[in-house]
């Protein structure tokens, strides 16, 4: 599961169609979840000002950051990650949803895609705790996997009680931001704004288009130590999000360890995947599936997007090779691209 981190972002943004036409009139940005928050308008707002509109974002990220943030202490998530076995508490509604959307996808998955995956997480170093450079034990991973399992969780969700069974920690670092992105689309549409573009650390969601024409992202090529422009697509109104394997990793002994972490087997993934980019209605599910899907074997991934009906494209590398591989509803805007 994908720990996200103040690391360079998967997904590119083009600012301009082509070099003559005028920039944004208005991008607003700042600093969340441990990375950066950009909002990019079509033409300035009529109400409210762009300052009551900053402060706005900042107040709902911020609130976010109070109910899902696993670096904040007394975050709603890292109070129940403390709790003893039999705590419980009682959730805001935002936190029902995103667990909930967790959970579906955790069983879609079989568990590829696992909220209480944290302890397997901060194992690694790719956590709160620390960062690492070498393997843990068996042991270790042993012990963190007896604490992971989202079957263990008791929740109920019409009255958004959440039980502590005991050593049990979620983590919403893969859905959170997916849903940072959302609440802020939805407080632009509900100020009347529909031509805008929101991006926290890559996880973008577009709306509308730009005075001089459609929104366009530029899918970035999955090689480490570059910054190269794989792809460019033009979404419409959607969210993209990309995950891969090849920017946050560590090195021991001459083989490379992903963040991408498996929460069934406890290890960090290891085959031919090193990007994947999901379009859809909402970044927070897009958010989901882009990390869930990083984690089977690229034909089971392909087998599950295709029976959920989901548009994906998977970036491999064989043999020293970058080969796509996409859903036949990804394809539409691959050959938007070529048109």
């Amino acid at each position: 599961m994908l720990a996200r981190t103040a690391l360079p972002v998967l997904i590119l943004l083009l600012v301009t169609a082509c070099s003559r036409v005028p920039q944004d009139p208005i991008v607003l940005s700042g600093h969340t979840m441990g990375t950066t928050w950009t909002v990019r308008l079509a033409a300035p707002p009529s109400d409210p000002s762009v300052a009551q509109l900053r402060s706005e974002i900042e107040a709902v990220l911020q609130q976010v950051n109070d109910e899902m943030s696993t670096w904040q202490e007394d975050s709603d998530i890292s109070r129940f990650n403390r709790l003893r076995a039999g705590g419980e508490m009682t959730v805001s509604e935002s936190f029902a949803i995103v667990l909930e959307m967790a959970l579906e996808v955790a069983e879609l998955t079989d568990g590829a895609f696992d909220p209480t995956v944290g302890p397997l997480v901060n194992l690694w170093g790719f956590g709160p705790p620390h960062r690492r450079d070498a393997v843990p034990s068996d042991e270790d991973i042993g012990q963190a996997l007896a604490q992971v399992g989202y079957q263990r969780l008791d929740f109920d969700g019409q009255r958004r009680r959440l039980v502590q069974p005991g050593g049990l920690y979620l983590d919403f670092s893969s859905i959170a931001k997916g849903w940072g992105v959302d609440v802020v689309a939805e407080l632009l549409l509900g100020h009347g704004i529909d031509n805008f573009l929101v991006d926290i650390g890559g996880d973008i969601r577009s709306h509308g288009q730009r005075l001089d024409g459609p929104w366009r992202i530029a899918i970035e090529r999955p090689v480490p130590g570059t910054r190269e422009i794989h792809q460019i697509i033009e979404p419409g109104t959607a969210a993209i999000v990309t995950s891969g394997t090849y920017r946050q990793f560590f090195e021991s002994d001459g083989q490379r360890f992903s963040h991408t972490i498996d929460p069934r087997s406890g290890y960090p993934v290891d085959h031919h995947a090193v990007s994947i980019t999901v379009i859809a209605d909402n970044a927070t599910w897009a958010d989901a599936w882009a990390t869930a899907l990083g984690v089977p074997e690229p034909e089971h991934a392909y087998r599950i997007a295709v029976e959920q009906e989901l548009a994906v494209l998977w970036i491999l590398e064989i043999d020293g090779e970058l080969v796509e591989r996409y859903t036949d509803r990804f394809a539409p805007y691959l050959e938007m691209e070529s048109d």
